[in-house]
């Protein structure tokens, strides 16, 4: 006892006191998946610093973005691709490497990373010709992107109708179905509320509220229905439309974002710009971007897609909360939101990409589905001359048939734009796919002869001794504002390529690849057969598959087709409307009977 040391029991007592607070302290609340998702924000918003609070509001683009800057500024949220056609492994290596600087965050708060992803589905233009709520769900299911666009396109010269399911918001609205494939299904969860159902699904996006592709009329009965519904259908995120509406940018739209899409709506997820959007509020663009700024976030606002001038946007909106020009209470609405979605996500329980799921992408399964969605997605515009004997279905046993255009073999024209690269791409080595021409070869009898030429003379088809020609024609890929056209014609030489098979005595069939409407009426009168193929994706066998019977015709128009661009905007429903084929117009074909064997 004279060693002064206490009995060993006693300083296992000792040792055990001390440890039980620290065992108590061990896990903050926010970071126990087994507390409600609601108690878990709650107890991680308090603990944010106003610093911490802002950068979970902000977006950047990946080329500005590291480990480094995601650990500093607390970033919320990463985008874009790591190089052009990147593999699977360096996605993953990019993403887990910015998610690891964010873990390392005296918080831990993991990024979420968005991507306008490309896909081998067919555009929505197609899609929405199927009138298949199920097929887009499985659709869904198998994609991860910014999406769903919900835009209801009015006019056809916009560059993004493509983006667009159709004309009609009832189409839209089904079309929402795509959300449950998004994000799984969530069961039994209240009004609004955000919902991501394990790591091998994905947050959905509704975009681009609200009125983008629209008129000066009609908000609400046609361009409001498809958010409604993706709201309902528990979307996580909704993403602000460059457009103006009533003279006022979408982006500083208080009564619209604030009071309508969280308040009346109840919308519970988060409200992110478009890229750069709220640098046009102002003319010029930045002009004054502490307005800007200002106004965004006050208009209800929660993450901007700043996307490079992270330090400006964080530093603006410091001053501007700072000097109470925004309210503590906007930017802990906006921040409550963001951890929302990234809760339910699981971000915080798996934050790591998964290499192993990587063998899901571009899976047989998948390229099954997309072939499923071009054949119902095919509308089929004209049948026989005249009244004359139809053309389709094709007979595969045919001596020798010409395949012709500049559309035929070209698989980046038959994704079209967001496809690889913003504006898409030209050739066969895009990604994994078949084309028209390869489809059409692969689909025909072993001794049928199959002469391929992309702008043939008519001397050159009138000799040739074909049976008849497949010409595939359209539009070259683009997105956004590049789409923009007042004519809608065919890209040449598509026009002369048509001309020279279609205008003397061999039958043929004329397969547009087109993000729109075009004009057509000037070679009617010499097509035997006109099939609308939209942007049909890498699966070109879904076109063959109907050409020659396989499968019938069953796709109807989702969009009116135009005579002339001088009628524009024309709409079903309207009073004037003198359309070539109007809304709903396709012909249907019967599957051949017995198909016949290539």
């Amino acid at each position: 006892m004279g060693s002064g040391r206490p009995p060993t029991p006693l300083l296992g007592l000792v040792l055990l006191l001390l440890a039980a607070p620290l065992a108590g302290a061990r896990q903050p609340a926010y970071k126990d998946p087994r507390k409600p998702v609601a108690a878990r924000v709650r107890d991680l918003l308090k603990r944010m610093t106003l610093s911490e609070k802002i950068g979970q509001m902000t977006q950047i683009e990946r080329a500005v973005a590291s480990a480094d800057v995601m650990k500093e500024y607390a970033i919320a949220a990463a985008r874009s691709v790591p190089a052009a056609r990147a593999s699977a492994k360096e996605w993953l290596d990019m993403v887990n490497g910015l998610q690891k600087g964010s873990l390392s965050t005296r918080l831990g708060i993991p990024m979420i990373y968005g991507i306008d992803a490309a896909t081998i589905f067919p555009h929505n233009v197609g899609l929405g010709v199927t009138r298949d709520p199920e097929l887009v769900k499985k659709i869904g299911a198998a994609t991860y992107a910014f999406a769903p666009c919900i835009a209801v396109c009015r006019d056809p010269r916009w560059g993004r109708c493509y983006e667009s399911y159709s004309e009609d918001p009832k189409i839209v609205e089904m079309m929402t179905e795509i959300i449950p494939g998004f994000r799984g299904s969530p069961g039994g969860l209240p009004w609004g509320v955000p919902f991501v159902a394990g790591k091998e699904k994905v947050a959905a996006c509704a975009k681009h509220f609200v009125g983008d592709g629209g008129r000066p009329r009609g908000l609400l009965g046609i361009h409001m229905p498809g958010y409604y519904r993706a709201v309902v259908k528990g979307v996580s995120t909704v993403m602000i439309s460059y457009s103006s509406w009533n003279g006022k940018k979408m982006h500083a739209n208080r009564e619209l974002v604030t009071g309508f899409l969280k308040n009346k709506l109840r919308f519970r997820g988060f409200v992110i710009s478009d890229w750069q959007g709220i640098d046009r509020i102002t003319s010029p663009p930045g002009a004054n971007y502490t307005y800007s700024v200002l106004t965004s976030i006050n208009a209800g606002l929660d993450m901007i897609m700043v996307p490079f001038d992270y330090r400006g946007f964080i530093s603006n909106l410091t001053f501007l909360v700072q000097n109470k020009f925004i309210p503590i209470s906007r930017i802990d609405d906006a921040v409550r939101r963001i951890l929302r979605v990234k809760f339910t996500m699981g971000l915080f329980e798996s934050p790591l990409s998964d290499l192993s799921l990587a063998s899901h992408i571009g899976s047989p399964e998948h390229r099954e589905l997309a072939r499923e969605a071009v054949r119902k997605s095919l509308v089929l515009l004209k049948n026989g001359k005249d009244g004359g004997e139809p053309l389709l279905p094709l007979t595969k046993s045919a001596p020798k048939i010409l395949v012709a255009g500049s559309h035929a073999d070209n698989l980046g024209y038959q994704c079209g734009g967001w496809t690889m690269e913003w504006q898409g791409v030209s050739g066969n080595d895009v990604t994994v796919g078949t084309t028209i021409l390869a489809a059409v070869r692969a689909a025909v009898a072993p001794s049928t002869e199959v002469v391929f030429s992309e702008n043939p003379d008519r001397s050159f088809v009138e000799k040739g001794g074909f049976s008849y020609a497949i010409v595939a024609v359209g539009e070259t890929p683009y997105a956004e504002t590049k789409g923009d056209s007042q004519n809608l014609t065919v890209t040449e030489p598509g026009g002369a390529a048509v001309s020279a098979a279609c205008g003397g005595s061999v039958r043929c069939v004329v397969v547009l690849v087109t993000g729109r409407p075009v004009v057509v009426e000037p070679f009617m009168g010499a097509v035997d057969a006109l099939v609308a193929a939209w942007l049909p994706g890498t699966e070109g066998q879904g076109v063959a598959d109907v050409l020659f019977g396989d499968y019938g015709f069953s796709g109807k128009l989702a969009r009116t087709w135009f005579r002339s661009p001088a009628q524009l905007p024309m709409n079903v429903g309207d009073r004037h409307y003198d359309p070539l084929f109007p809304f709903g117009f396709g012909l249907t074909t019967k599957p051949r009977k017995g198909s016949e064997s290539p």
